[in-house]
């Protein structure tokens, strides 16, 4: 994974709130409905959230997300190279983190990361993303870049949701 962008690769998979000085840190949180983490994680894992957000195009190179897959995610003419650097789903958890590649405008890590709660079931999904904007137009944008991150963050929350409630 010599290709990443950034310094640590998987330093959104451990607990608390990564960080990086230079980059910023999004965390988002969103409860889901409980009974929706098994057909969550298939819509996550297959890439239908992301697929699901207006004006975004996905060119995955494997149907399911897992550690090393290669990712171009497509807004408009923007293309965004990434590669899944960690990926884990068992009972009560579903999350995969990619990281940037040569040619993403932002320098960093997102995190997917969805949990249910093995006593109650409630289901909550959180975007972790760690970045720093690395094209000059993502530079340019500056606050406004953030803002797009957290939009983008909001979308794919429900998108997951969207998703997850309709047959693939």
């Amino acid at each position: 994974m010599h290709d990443l962008t950034y310094p640590s690769p998987g330093l959104t998979a451990g607990e608390g709130e990564p960080s990086l000085p230079g980059f910023h840190t999004l965390r988002l949180d969103t409860d889901l409905p409980p009974g929706l983490f098994d057909a969550a994680a298939d819509a996550l894992f297959g890439w239908r959230m992301h697929r699901a957000v207006p004006l975004l195009r996905v060119d995955a190179e494997q149907p399911q997300a897992a550690t090393g897959v290669r990712v171009v995610l497509r807004f408009g003419p923007v293309a965004a190279p990434c590669r899944v650097v960690w990926a884990v789903r068992d009972e009560n958890q579903a999350a995969f983190a990619y990281g940037t590649l040569p040619g993403h405008p932002e320098s960093g890590e997102e995190a997917f990361v969805l949990r249910r709660d093995p006593d109650g079931g409630a289901v909550t999904f959180t975007v972790l993303a760690v970045s720093r904007p690395a094209a000059w137009y993502a530079r340019a944008a500056g606050p406004l870049g953030r803002l797009l991150q957290r939009t983008i963050a909001v979308r794919y929350a429900a998108a997951l949701r969207t998703a997850a409630t309709r047959p693939s």
